[in-house]
């Protein structure tokens, strides 16, 4: 069964800087697992400096939820626990050797196995935190029994990566991982891919999955507004989600025995020589991929995407649930009277500037917010980005002043802060919608809880 979407309301931001179709290795040497990464996780260090580790050795895990583990993704030396203010883990980093060691945790077809069987290899193996769960976009409780799962296998953000290309050549592995899916949850497993390009036949091959297709601008791509669309969300359901990368990750684990965490990440954005894609490992430093390939200048290094990524610095590691590297102009100027002038090379959605005339123009955008914080008006605008039945700004302002019940009202368990990213972006009032989100979810999981 497959049914068709259509996404109206959203904004596509054409930017320089998208990757090549070419796939170059880089053996990681140096990767790291961020605490920072897991909304709702408390960690315990199990590890310290100097001990010997195996790809898939425990390295902390959550104290609230024990059997919740975060495992290395590669064999070697611990070589740091860093920790930031109040003692808080920021991150525990490995150096890969040479000749990489695996812990054995036991092949098995998940075919013949029941949820709890699946569930414990999951959990002992540290795969278990790719999948995430809505409301909250917290890691998923695994004692749930979730309405349905959705894997969303394309992404419409800003330069984002090609997950057919991603994919290409792994269909039994993929399927490994849906078969392993599909015993965790008694309701649908959907796979939703795009029409606005072609799909690989791992997806469209892909057994035991209600294929979706959409359409539209960004954020199509986001699980969101998928679940919006295909299973709204209503107080006390859960839904659980997770990108094509994790799948193959769960996929391998039962196909091989262990925990490969192989990634294909997209280096991509307009201050790269070359932007291109690159097999690597999870929570892999980005030193090696930027070495000789960045424009000369001040750059900002961005885990994920422009719109939801995190700024890292350039001896930072890519974040446990991106695929891709971000590298734009770091925006760190002020400009005379910029809105008096044609800005034929801005990006406008309020028809500012004459540049809303080339709709196909590609755009070299920087940090610059051209502005400061100011009051928060009603607009209508981000209406016309925000795809959900839902009124945003209303939403947004009930978090603001900590009102559960009317946050409840208004739909605060469908969403999650990457919703509301354009929001931000075509905000006149320069405010960190994103946060406020998130400090919403925050206090409804401690108020819920």
């Amino acid at each position: 069964m497959s049914n068709t979407f259509k996404i109206r309301k959203g904004l596509d931001i054409n930017l320089l800087g998208e990757a090549e179709k070419t796939i170059s290795e880089i053996p990681s040497k140096l990767c790291a697992i961020k605490p920072p990464d897991f909304h709702g996780v408390f960690p315990k260090v199990l590890v310290k400096e100097g001990d010997e580790v195996k790809a898939g050795s425990p390295l902390f895990y959550d104290k609230y939820r024990e059997n919740i583990m975060f495992t290395s993704p590669v064999s070697g030396k611990v070589r740091e626990v860093r920790r930031g203010a109040k003692r808080v883990l920021l991150e525990v980093s490995v150096e890969a050797a040479p000749e990489q060691e695996y812990v054995d945790f036991g092949s098995a077809d998940p075919n013949g196995l029941d949820k709890a069987a699946v569930t414990e290899k999951l959990l002992k193996s540290g795969v278990w935190p790719f999948i995430r769960q809505r409301p909250y976009s917290i890691i998923a409780n695994p004692e749930d029994d979730p309405k349905s799962i959705m894997i969303s296998a394309f992404d419409s953000a800003p330069l984002a990566p090609d997950y057919d290309l991603i994919i290409q050549g792994q269909g039994e592995a993929f399927q490994a991982g849906i078969d392993a899916l599909r015993k965790l949850c008694s309701g649908k497993l959907y796979l939703n891919v795009s029409a606005n390009a072609g799909v690989s036949e791992v997806f469209l091959n892909a057994k035991g999955v209600e294929i979706n297709t959409f359409s539209g601008p960004h954020p199509t791509g986001n699980v969101g507004t998928q679940i919006n669309r295909i299973s709204p969300l209503n107080k006390g359901e859960i839904i659980w989600y997770l990108r094509p990368q994790d799948v193959l990750s769960i996929g391998r684990l039962f196909r091989e025995g262990k925990f490969d965490a192989g990634r294909i990440i997209a280096l991509t954005g307009s201050e790269l020589k070359r932007p291109q894609y690159f097999r690597t490992t999870l929570g892999t430093s980005i030193a090696e991929m930027i070495t000789a390939n960045v424009k000369e200048g001040e750059v900002r290094y961005i885990s994920g995407n422009v719109l939801t990524g995190t700024k890292i610095e350039k001896t930072g590691f890519v974040g446990f649930y991106d695929s891709q590297l971000t590298v734009i102009p770091e925006g760190d100027y002020y400009e005379f009277i910029g809105w008096a002038l044609p800005g034929l090379k801005k990006f406008s959605f309020y028809y500012t500037f004459l540049s809303w005339m080339m709709p196909g123009k590609k755009y070299r955008l920087d940090t610059n917010f051209h502005g400061g914080e100011r009051a928060f008006v009603l607009t209508g605008k981000f209406e016309q980005v925000f795809p959900f039945n839902i009124y945003p700004m209303q939403l947004i302002k009930a978090i603001m002043i900590e009102d559960i019940d009317r946050m409840e009202n208004l739909g605060i368990y469908e969403v999650d802060e990457e919703d509301f990213a354009l929001c931000e972006f075509v905000s006149t009032s320069k405010i960190n919608i994103q946060k406020i989100v998130r400090d919403g979810l925050s206090l409804m999981i401690r108020e819920m809880s």
